[in-house]
């Protein structure tokens, strides 16, 4: 299998990941008319954004690291609340909290990584890869959105608001997507979007009753 391959592998075998998730929770929801988040949700997440974080450094890819580095420790924090997080070994939370942390650092130490590098990136233009960036950060600020009304009430929820931060990042990164050229972007994008409209109906639909 030679490193291209095994690149979008990573990336692919990530967006099933997040994919699954997503269908878990939609079932769920539908079968109880109300939107939920079970505890798998939230470990589908964590080991996704990891995938997904390697994908983004393999391809030099700024934008997806910064919008999994951002997640990356929203999932952890809701894992917490829901009291899985402390469950783990305390070695194996350690690493998980380390590692993108390690991952910056060793790149800079050893010259794989420099702003230069990261900021003019002969394959994605300065334009392209601040509409990257822009999206990651609209996509991210769901999960802030979902962290301070968790946190206000003491228990893991997503909102009304998270869904509609998720379709308009989503769309934003499908753009950023197709000029990029990334089949891993658009395909799990494509289908998180009708995910998110349709949380959004069943939103309405409890609120109606």
């Amino acid at each position: 299998m030679n490193n291209s391959l095994l690149i979008y592998v990573i990336g692919f075998t990530a967006q099933i990941l997040f994919s699954s998730r997503m269908i878990m929770q939609w079932i769920l929801s539908e079968k109880q008319k109300k939107v939920l988040t079970p505890i798998l949700f939230w470990e589908l997440s964590l080991l996704a954004s990891f995938l997904l974080f390697i994908y983004g450094y393999a391809r030099d890819d700024f934008a997806i690291m910064l919008g999994q580095s951002l997640t990356y420790f929203i999932y952890i924090r809701n894992l917490h609340w829901q009291g899985q997080w402390k469950r783990l070994p305390f070695l194996v939370r350690f690493l998980i909290l380390i590692f993108p942390a390690v991952v910056v650092i060793y790149s800079f130490f050893n010259n794989e990584y420099n702003l230069q590098k990261l900021f003019l990136n002969e394959a994605i233009p300065l334009w392209l890869l601040l509409l990257g960036i822009f999206a990651q950060v609209v996509f991210t600020l769901r999960f802030l959105y979902q962290w301070i009304y968790s946190e206000k009430q003491k228990k893991s929820s997503l909102p009304l608001g998270f869904w509609w931060l998720s379709l308009v990042g989503s769309s934003l990164i499908l753009i950023y997507a197709i000029f990029r050229k990334d089949p891993v972007l658009l395909i799990g994008h494509l289908f998180g979007a009708i995910m998110y409209i349709r949380n959004i109906i069943i939103h309405h639909n409890e609120i109606r009753e």
